[in-house]
């Protein structure tokens, strides 16, 4: 047994060695060809001197392989440029119908998605005794009214009192003056002058009786026209009030909800009917304010829905307020919609027209970034070699993306552009050149 164990260790020792140190002369053996130490021969040298092509010259051992890549020759096109943006449509007005007095329903309901007409009646209170109220209000307004007349009235009678009162004081101060140069002469007594001072007196304590009679005549009046207008009052607020028991739509449209149901009762704020008005209808979108400078109202617009249907509208409304959150600014578009197959609330794809400009076609995958994290694509200038260029993105369709901020002819790298950075030189394939 021990003299096995030899065996088989030398055994696997020669394999070894021979696996190790004469591994190419093996190789060479196995494949019928002259051992590893033989040196070719002369013949052979020449033989091959003589094959080798004189016209390529020979590739030093340390250049580094050339990265092969793929490139399209993409030349710019004019295109219309517009801003993308995502929004949905939204009636161009709605309103929530509400009671503004207390009152039971007695007309029969609408039913939601009935198309109204301005001015129709929606809901109807029962009136109760407002038209009770409004009639005392009138009559109240017509005896005001009466009172005017009478107040007038009295101003002339008390115009009158002035006067006599006037003519009294100026007896007065005739007997007065003749009464005093008689006393002067010494033929008059001293209670005879006393007498007409006092006549005197009183006929000037008359004129301003008189003159506050003239004075109450024209407050008179005043109260009179004040009660008219109170009066008047009255009768439009008991008139205003059995306006409000009528409920009708501002504005033709749909309606939303059903009309508040007979027998129930409104209370102020209480709601009858919510009406919708689809025609025209407007599209709401939200641009980004990198774009908000090529939008301008009266720009032409369209739109896709979710539903397959394009409209075109016109942009009526942008924002000149940014939204605090998302730093885009609010823009509507209206569009005809006659026919009512537009509904509130859908998504759509809007696209608004600004002014063209030159761009290229290129795959999706033709993107990628820059040590700065820059978006744009590799190129390939006349000398093979690499340069990374910035582009901005215009519009995203199923052919590709277009693209500005290259040359009007540019290669593009579009396979193992992220193999090659810029300045290497490569092997450049250039699509559809086998074609």
């Amino acid at each position: 047994m021990r003299i096995f164990s030899i065996l088989t260790a030398a055994l696997v020792m020669g394999v070894l060695y021979l696996m190790i140190f004469e591994r190419e002369s093996i190789l060479n053996f196995a494949a019928g060809g002259p051992p590893a130490g033989d040196a070719p021969m002369a013949a052979d040298v020449e033989t091959s001197a003589e094959t080798t092509p004189t016209s390529q010259a020979p590739v030093p051992d340390d250049a580094p392989p050339l990265v092969s890549v793929v490139a399209m020759a993409s030349q710019a096109t004019d295109i219309d440029s517009a801003v993308m943006v995502r929004g949905r449509t939204e009636a161009a007005r709605q309103v929530e119908l509400r009671a503004e007095t207390t009152g039971q329903v007695i007309s029969e309901p609408l039913r939601k998605g009935s198309s109204v007409q301005a001015g129709q009646v929606l809901c109807r209170l029962d009136p109760g005794t407002r038209g009770a109220a409004l009639a005392d209000a009138q009559s109240r307004l017509a005896e005001a009214g009466a009172r005017v007349p009478q107040a007038q009235a009295r101003i002339p009678e008390a115009l009158a009192r002035v006067a006599e009162a006037e003519a009294r004081l100026a007896e007065a101060d005739i007997n007065l003056r003749a009464a005093s140069r008689l006393s002067e002469g010494g033929f008059a007594s001293e209670t005879r002058v006393a007498a007409a001072q006092a006549a005197r007196e009183s006929a000037l304590a008359t004129i301003s009786t008189a003159q506050s009679g003239v004075a109450t005549a024209d407050l008179g009046v005043l109260n009179a026209n004040a009660g008219i207008k109170s009066a008047e009052a009255a009768v439009a607020a008991a008139e205003k009030e059995i306006e409000r028991l009528t409920l009708t739509a501002p504005f033709s449209g749909l309606l939303e909800s059903d009309t508040a149901e007979i027998g129930s009762l409104m209370q102020p704020g209480g709601l009858c009917a919510t009406i919708i008005q689809l025609d025209p209808i407007k599209l709401v979108g939200f641009v980004p304010e990198t774009s908000v400078s090529k939008v301008a109202v009266g720009a032409l617009a369209g739109a896709r829905l979710t539903s397959g249907m394009d409209v075109v509208g016109q942009v009526t409304f942008l924002s000149r307020s940014a939204d605090p959150a998302t730093r885009t600014f609010r823009v509507e578009i209206q569009v005809p919609n006659a026919d009512l197959r537009i509904s509130d609330g859908q998504t759509a794809e809007i696209g608004i027209a600004s002014e063209g400009q030159p761009a290229h076609l290129l795959p999706m995958s033709a993107l990628t970034l820059d040590d700065n994290g820059q978006l744009g694509v590799r190129t390939v200038n006349d000398a093979n070699r690499v340069q990374f260029a910035r582009v901005n993105i215009v519009r995203d369709t199923a052919e590709g993306i277009w693209v500005t901020g290259l040359e009007n002819q540019a290669d593009v790298i579009v396979i193992g552009q992220e193999y090659v950075v810029s300045g290497v030189p490569v092997n450049v394939t250039y699509q559809g050149a086998d074609q």
